[in-house]
């Protein structure tokens, strides 16, 4: 039986065997018998590389341990509200610093920057927040939601995701707004997209 730890880009939690290309965490999400009690312990969400200084995560989802979370690529784990981690991947953490402190220079430090994007992706009811965005500004690697879905922008179309892969294609609006999932700073930073330790987009988005 798959895990119920790998992330949407709405930031919920499913179970599927597919594994992902990007790991993270929020703080310990489950209980001692490993069944998901809530859907974030902290706020500071992050997002991580697969492996790193050799470090094994065996079992998963062991007991007051925090949960292992899994994403199809980042491009995913920003719409779900994860920054890069400022361990595993130093250098891409102080790039996103960089960036950030340019747009919040009053809001640099990593407790700042948490907090601004929690308040970016829950609401004060704890429902996702959505935001309304000029659709032809979007930068690669935003995600918006279509007929309820969540699809990502790559160029000229919209790619329909999925736990093992992006799949179907639509054209991209040339004008209007959106419903965009990604947090308002989060597509900020992607339109200073740089290389990273992990990879933006899932290979099938090509």
């Amino acid at each position: 039986m798959p895990l119920q730890n790998r992330v949407t880009p709405l930031g919920e939690l499913v179970a599927d065997p597919a594994r992902g290309l990007v790991y993270g965490n929020r703080g310990c999400l489950h209980d001692a018998s490993g069944r998901i009690v809530r859907r974030y312990q902290v706020r500071r969400w992050i997002a991580c590389r697969l492996e790193f200084k050799n470090r094994r995560r065996y079992p998963l989802m062991r007991p007051g341990r925090f949960t292992e979370l899994f994403f199809l690529d980042e491009a995913t784990a920003l719409a779900a509200g994860h920054r890069p981690c400022a361990e595993c991947r130093r250098e891409d953490y102080v790039r996103f610093v960089a960036h950030w402190a340019e747009r919040h220079p009053a809001e640099a430090r990593a407790d700042e920057i948490d907090l601004r994007l929690h308040a970016e992706r829950i609401d004060r009811s704890g429902r996702r927040r959505f935001h309304e965005l000029q659709v032809a500004s979007l930068p690669d690697g935003a995600f918006v939601l279509r007929d309820g879905e969540p699809y990502v922008v790559r160029g000229p179309s919209l790619r329909l995701w999925t736990p093992r892969g992006y799949t179907a294609k639509v054209r991209r609006p040339s004008r209007g707004k959106a419903t965009v999932v990604t947090p308002p700073s989060l597509v900020e930073h992607l339109r200073g997209a740089h290389e990273s330790a992990v990879p933006l987009l899932h290979p099938s988005a090509s």
